[in-house]
């Protein structure tokens, strides 16, 4: 007597899907080496000014990141339909519309973010729409390895400077200190002075809590207005580290030496910031989650018994 076997539907749907997930990554491994290939120039750009300019060094770690949050997100990436989307190749076509009006016009952050855009559209391409739209917020994330556009620095870091300066004025005046400010450069006490350079504006450690807010944001599983808000104080938080940094450099600078003050500006202060700015963003998710009361969910219909 034949014994009949009940196959379970979705196991046999299973070695399809494994088959889709294979060959799509195979397919996608392939593109991005093609990729690689055609925006190496891109790539050798960005690696050299990470390593070069101290505000976007935080730069190089984005796209680690970001495969780390593709492969976090691996099993729920399995679960959608891969199926080519032609939407891919406009999105393609757009992307290396703005590279060419980036080479012709000399716009080298256009050709940085036509990169991410290309990205995005082979994902779209080969892996479809529901693919895409799941790892959309990786996008967005990728974004933030490209250096900001240099009209964009110099609109940031002068007014940081300023605002670095004033607040180090304030607090200074707060705690006791005889300080006052002609333009960038601090007198203290009437005597010791001490300069605001451009490098201490802040703008790298704002580059950087940004990029942590970013991931924070997107591994909690917290409702869209409390990861948005997360993501906008990591800026305030950024400039009140930053003065408190500067506060501490400018005491030591006046009691101490210069050596002893820059070194702790640069090694123990810079260090220390981000593990504060941590806490901080993890203070702001918990307070949030005392403070929100959470909506009331609808008690179900009690059935009467007779």
């Amino acid at each position: 007597m034949t014994r009949l076997h009940a196959q379970n539907p979705a196991k046999a749907a299973l070695p399809g899907a494994t088959e889709r997930w294979t060959r799509g990554a195979l397919v996608t491994a392939a593109l991005a080496m093609a990729l690689l290939w055609s925006h190496w120039a891109q790539v050798v750009g960005l690696w050299k000014e990470w390593a070069s300019d101290p505000n976007y060094s935080v730069g190089r770690l984005v796209p680690l990141v970001a495969l780390y949050l593709v492969w976090d997100r691996r099993r729920m990436l399995r679960t959608c339909y891969w199926a080519p989307c032609g939407w891919g190749l406009a999105l393609l076509l757009v992307a290396q519309t703005v590279r060419f009006l980036g080479l012709l016009l000399v716009f080298e952050s256009a050709e940085r973010y036509a990169f991410v855009v290309t990205i995005a559209g082979l994902v779209l391409l080969v892996a479809g729409r529901q693919v895409f739209w799941r790892l959309r917020w990786v996008f967005a994330f990728l974004l933030l390895m490209v250096p900001l556009p240099g009209r964009i620095h110099n609109a940031l870091s002068s007014p940081m400077q300023e605002w670095a300066t004033t607040g180090t004025v304030f607090v200074l005046e707060a705690i006791g200190v005889n300080a006052m400010s002609e333009g960038n450069v601090l007198m203290l006490d009437g005597q010791t002075t001490v300069g605001i350079a451009e490098a201490c504006s802040g703008l790298r450690m704002l580059m950087a809590f940004v990029v942590v807010a970013a991931v924070l944001a997107f591994l909690v599983e917290r409702p869209r207005w409390q990861r948005a808000t997360l993501v906008l104080s990591s800026i305030p938080i950024a400039i009140i580290c930053n003065v408190a940094r500067l506060v501490a450099t400018v005491i030591l600078y006046a009691n101490t030496s210069s050596t002893l003050a820059e070194r702790f500006f640069h090694d123990f202060a810079g260090v220390t910031m981000m593990p504060v700015a941590i806490t901080i963003l993890v203070a702001e998710l918990w307070l949030m989650k005392v403070l929100v009361i959470p909506d009331a969910v609808p008690a179900p219909p009690q059935t009467a018994h007779y």
